[in-house]
């Protein structure tokens, strides 16, 4: 992952205090080399500031700095979309909407939309990179426990896939994990194919469905977990399956399914990330620069 400047409380709020900060800094993000036309890949432009808006000089297309991010047609002023990002990256718990709401003096439904917008964003910038090498993968089930319902895999639980790469070290490196409906073996080798690089080894438990691996260009290796008589197989899933609950239930309370793999994405985002703390602010900026626009409808879908 590239590099990124660190940044304090003090520093951010020095160099990000008015909304023609955050419109510069979001300028040279989406136009590092200058400005070029998303229309017809011009580079000189008008700037017209009172609309905030940069006119093509060639095609006279006018577009902003937010136009086709996730901030795409946003009435919130600039400033308040930057703090969110900080206080988003600053916490490691992660915040609330309702916090967000009480520290931005902006309505509820406003900054749960900001805060998934900018999940989304994160999740979108993970889908760029791919589990390779070892790879622990299993199955885990979200959500509250409903009355009567089964354990395991017979409950009504949401159903997550997660996987997890680990270094030559065995160590963790990077984290996947999708909501699906079911743990045939169908729906893992999709998994696989769209996180896991072809040709890495996957461990996991003795599930049958598991096996689909092998026909699917993976080497596989199915264990029944056995904590007690082999500790070291998959410990390094379940632990940070583990920690994905203790971070979602400890922040957002009553999380309901329909959201959850928003949530899952910020966990993903910043583990994949854990050591580059002092520099999520900068990590979120970008990933909401780049993502693609989304609608309060279909985040409510």
């Amino acid at each position: 992952m590239a590099k990124q400047e660190t940044i304090t409380l003090m520093e951010f709020q020095s160099n990000f205090g008015t909304e023609e900060a955050c419109e510069s800094h979001l300028f040279k993000i989406r136009w590092p080399n200058g400005f070029v036309c998303p229309k017809c890949g011009h580079t000189e432009y008008f700037n017209i500031k009172s609309r905030h808006l940069y006119q093509c000089k060639s095609c006279n297309h006018q577009t902003s700095v937010t136009a086709g991010t996730i901030m795409e047609k946003s009435k919130t002023p600039l400033t308040k979309w930057f703090w969110a990002m900080f206080l988003m990256g600053e916490d490691k718990r992660g915040c609330s909407a309702l916090y967000l709401s009480k520290q931005l003096k902006v309505a509820y439904s406003t900054a749960w939309a900001i805060s998934h917008k900018i999940r989304t964003a994160m999740g979108q910038r993970d889908t760029m990179y791919v589990l390779d090498g070892t790879v622990e993968l299993d199955d885990a089930f979200f959500g509250g426990t409903r009355e009567g319902s089964k354990r395991g895999r017979g409950t009504d639980k949401t159903v997550v896939l997660v996987g997890i790469s680990l270094n030559p070290q065995g160590k963790p490196q990077f984290v996947k994990m999708r909501t699906v409906e079911n743990v045939k073996g169908k729906t893992l080798e999709r998994f696989a194919k769209e996180n896991i690089e072809p040709g890495s080894f996957i461990k996991s438990d003795g599930f049958k469905s598991y096996n689909k691996l092998c026909g699917a260009g993976y080497s596989h290796e199915g264990k029944p977990f056995d904590p007690e008589g082999e500790p070291e197989h998959l410990k390094w899933l379940h632990i940070v399956i583990s920690n994905a609950k203790a971070f979602i239930q400890g922040t957002y309370h009553g999380l309901d399914d329909l959201h959850l793999q928003s949530y899952l994405d910020e966990f993903c985002f910043r583990f994949n990330r854990r050591f580059f703390s002092t520099q999520l602010f900068n990590r979120i900026v970008n990933a909401c620069a780049v993502a693609s626009p989304i609608s309060y409808y279909e985040l409510m879908r």
